[in-house]
């Protein structure tokens, strides 16, 4: 009987030992749990965005308000009705000062 509790007391060690502080046992799920934490705020953060771009896509399609956005942010372009203003810097002069030019398209 007596070399029963001491087989069931070593079988008891080793799987503690195997829990505790062997690499599969507690420190890798602790690893895992704080792995998984990461990702978690990683795919709320993409889900976000991808949210932002779909209504994004939305309004591309159906609102001519983002598409003149787009046009004038992108691609520079103004509507039939405006008045296109550049300003010119002024270049260095030898002695004097001027002042910036205006240009009217």
């Amino acid at each position: 009987m007596k070399w029963l509790v001491t087989a069931l007391f070593a079988v008891v060690v080793v799987l503690q030992y195997r829990i505790w502080l062997s690499e599969d046992g507690v420190r890798e799920l602790d690893r895992l749990q704080r792995a998984v934490a990461v990702q978690r705020v990683a795919n709320e953060r993409l889900a976000e965005r991808n949210q932002q771009l779909a209504a994004e896509v939305r309004d591309l399609k159906t609102g001519m308000e983002a598409l003149e956005e787009r046009a004038r942010s992108d691609l520079g372009m103004i509507g039939g009705n405006e008045t296109f203003y550049q300003v010119v810097p002024p270049r260095p002069a030898a002695g004097g000062r001027s002042a910036p030019a205006v240009a009217a398209r």
